[in-house]
């Protein structure tokens, strides 16, 4: 049987984050789109729902938690990633009770966020 690939969604306002998580995510063969701007991830999401969504927490117009809300009122199947460099405590419980699957503080490594990603791979074949 063919290994499903995952749908993911990167959205990081810093360009550098989805350059260099682009190539590591799709090592495993799944199919990564990148975005710096919440708005334009948005719109994609409302053509083409994702598997995964690996969102960065602070950013310019809109902010992570609100992306996990909006993607999660759409798809309460698609996991949502929360990426953060100000890992506070408040912030990764507020995601979690917001229904995000996980959170990983930066700098992370890519083969960390391979990691959840295979966690949240697991759930959605459940």
């Amino acid at each position: 049987m063919e290994e499903q690939k995952l749908k993911i969604m990167v959205i990081d306002d810093e360009n550098i984050v989805g350059k260099r998580l682009k190539p590591a995510l799709e090592k495993t063969g799944d199919i990564v789109e990148t975005f710096e701007e919440g708005e334009k991830a948005l719109a994609r999401f409302d053509k083409e729902p994702f598997d995964i969504v690996v969102t960065d927490i602070r950013m310019e117009k809109i902010n992570g938690i609100e992306i996990l809300e909006r993607i999660l009122a759409k798809s309460s199947r698609t996991k949502v990633i929360i990426i953060t460099g100000y890992a506070t405590v408040e912030v990764a419980r507020e995601a979690l009770s917001k229904g995000a699957f996980d959170f990983i503080a930066k700098p992370f490594k890519p083969d960390d966020l391979r990691a959840i990603i295979a966690r949240a791979s697991k759930e959605l074949k459940s």
